[in-house]
């Protein structure tokens, strides 16, 4: 399994690769971005099996950049989780619309991110 942790914090991606480690995730298995342009090309130069993405950065922002992977023909059906502080219903639509598969407001909690990760991968 290849995740992509895709945030503008480093603090956030820390608390998301302790997540993954603690869920018997290998930091071999994980990449991580600090924006959007980065993680495109990223996702361009080797294949992702999860997306982590941030809704505000700079430059290429989460929702930008899931509409730009979903027209990608080998992204389409990949799962894409946005963990964002943006937590009103139009938010969550707007991200709907443009083709996330699930959302998380921040502050997350461990358990709840890892059962998100599980319902695609069965871990």
């Amino acid at each position: 399994m290849r995740i992509l942790i895709i945030d503008d914090s480093m603090v956030m991606r820390n608390i998301h690769k302790n997540i993954l480690i603690e869920n018997k995730i290998t930091e071999e298995s994980f990449l991580e971005a600090r924006d959007g342009t980065s993680a495109l090309i990223m996702a361009k130069r080797e294949p992702i099996d999860i997306f982590l993405v941030d809704w505000n950065m700079p430059g290429l922002n989460g929702l930008q950049l899931i509409k730009t992977l979903r027209q990608m023909d080998n992204y389409r059906e990949t799962p894409i989780i946005m963990i964002t502080s943006e937590a009103a219903k139009y938010n969550v639509m707007e991200a709907v619309e443009a083709g996330v598969s699930d959302y998380i407001v921040k502050p997350i909690k461990g358990r709840v991110l890892w059962d998100k990760i599980s319902k695609y991968f069965g871990g």
